[in-house]
């Protein structure tokens, strides 16, 4: 099998339709460096990482080709551990599989938009957190009436189950909205084309990556109205705490050197997304 291809360098465009914006030019960015090994890695490992195929900007598999800020994060948090780009072996994470990936040992680090929550805890460990999203929705071009959760009263909103986006809205708006649940975000979004759902949600930044591919533009729009947070972390086996540890000194690295920013340039980087200030690895 021919060692995956990573795209780095490559100007993202995720966060262009949140704002508006369309495609922009690439800008200036700082680069991803190689880290120092942390304390306690040794060179000459192998990692198996799970990861999202599907979410454009964020963990995107194209042939061989993986893409997104997910990717950049897990590659250099495995070079960190000693793990070289060429020993890591890439599987799908879809959100209802992650704990199984972990629990099973099919996966050692699950790195895919995986919000830390109490619940998830009891099965898995989490090191991070690494980025901080806000639950939003996707809407059709010219839908003029759905302006938040508040407005879907009797409507159709797509999720994926297993994920917190669709345990908030039963939280929450449980009888007032119909939730039709889809393994894959993607399955979501051609449903909205489709028009058998009327809004889609998740994170933002999975929403915006949607909305900016070819296929969707000037099709799909994000509402823009975040309505809650969610705390990106990467999933560790539970009571492997060496390792959470490891992963935790790797993300501080990160973010310390400029590779967190770097990495977050070049997947929404240009689109004239305001970037965050990163979170505080080791407090998940």
């Amino acid at each position: 099998m021919p060692a995956p291809t990573l795209r780095r360098g490559t100007c993202g465009v995720v966060l262009a339709a949140l704002l508006g914006t369309g495609l922009a030019a690439c800008g200036d960015s700082g680069e991803i460096k190689k880290p120092d090994l942390v304390e306690g890695a040794e060179a000459g490992g192998k990692l198996t990482i799970g990861i999202s195929y599907d979410e454009p900007g964020v963990g995107f598999k194209d042939g061989d080709d993986y893409s997104g800020f997910d990717v950049d994060t897990a590659t250099y948090v495995a070079e960190a551990l000693g793990v070289d780009d060429d020993d890591i072996t890439w599987v799908r994470a879809d959100p209802a599989d992650r704990e199984e990936l972990l629990t099973s040992g099919q996966a050692d680090l699950v790195v895919a938009t995986y919000s830390i929550t109490d619940e998830r805890k009891q099965q898995v460990d989490f090191a991070g957190p690494y980025f901080v999203a806000h639950q939003d929705l996707l809407i059709r071009r010219n839908d003029t009436e759905i302006t938040g959760p508040k407005t879907l009263h009797d409507r159709v909103l797509c999720s994926v189950t297993g994920t917190t986006s669709s345990e908030y809205v039963r939280e929450h708006y449980k009888g007032d909205i119909t939730l039709k649940e889809y393994p894959r975000y993607s399955a979501c979004v051609e449903a909205l084309l489709d028009g058998k759902v009327d809004a889609v949600t998740t994170d933002d930044l999975i929403l915006a990556g949607y909305a900016s591919e070819d296929r969707y533009r000037g099709k799909l729009k994000v509402v823009g109205d975040g309505f809650t947070d969610e705390r990106y972390g990467i999933g560790v086996r539970k009571g492997d705490t060496a390792l959470v540890a490891k992963v935790d000194a790797a993300l501080k690295q990160y973010i310390d050197d400029g590779s967190w920013r770097a990495a977050l340039d070049e997947s929404v980087g240009g689109s004239g997304y305001d970037l965050p200030d990163p979170p505080t690895p080791g407090t998940a």
